[in-house]
């Protein structure tokens, strides 16, 4: 499958938040919810527009990853940009029918040939997203640390790992 990286836009609110709602439960398996007021539609608008703003600021960058015929396969971020030091931090989700297939790795890999001004990046995920850990390192984050903190979700006793990625 081909995917492309689209930077987030106004009109995408409607085809995203149907995404986000049909794989609320697969996500919510691997990273903390967004609360119910994520899901109500007129919230979720509302939240939409706070992030086009943000992006418009420089502050962060959103990405749909879309497959060949246009559909929303997932979601790529860059948050908390420092343009002056050239640091952010990446998030990325993919949908519950679309892993397994590289699509993660390769729109990291897609942000990463995108987004060359930022020359250090962070990411943070869970001791259990084992295909999050490979998809990091596979483009070349590296292990920073684990946290000391243990957390609960799902009734497992988590932490989280930290990785960067400096060129």
């Amino acid at each position: 499958m081909e995917i492309s990286i689209i930077c987030l836009q106004e009109r995408d609110a409607e085809e995203l938040f149907e995404f986000e709602k049909n794989n609320r439960l697969f996500f919510e398996q691997m990273v903390p919810g967004r609360g119910e007021d994520y899901y109500n539609f007129e919230t979720f608008k509302i939240r939409h527009r706070e992030l086009l703003t943000e992006q418009q600021e420089n502050k962060s960058k959103f990405y749909l990853i879309r497959d060949n015929s246009g559909s929303i396969v997932g979601r790529i971020n860059l948050v908390d940009m420092d343009t002056t030091n050239e640091i952010a931090e990446v998030g990325y989700r993919v949908g519950q029918e679309y892993g397994g297939k590289g699509i993660a790795a390769r729109a990291l890999k897609l942000l990463l040939e995108t987004e060359i001004r930022v020359k250090k990046i962070k990411a943070k995920t869970t001791t259990n997203n084992i295909a999050s850990q490979r998809v990091l390192e596979k483009n070349g984050f590296k292990q920073l640390s684990i946290s000391d903190n243990k957390f609960e979700m799902n009734g497992k006793k988590l932490q989280f790992i930290d990785y960067i990625l400096e060129r």
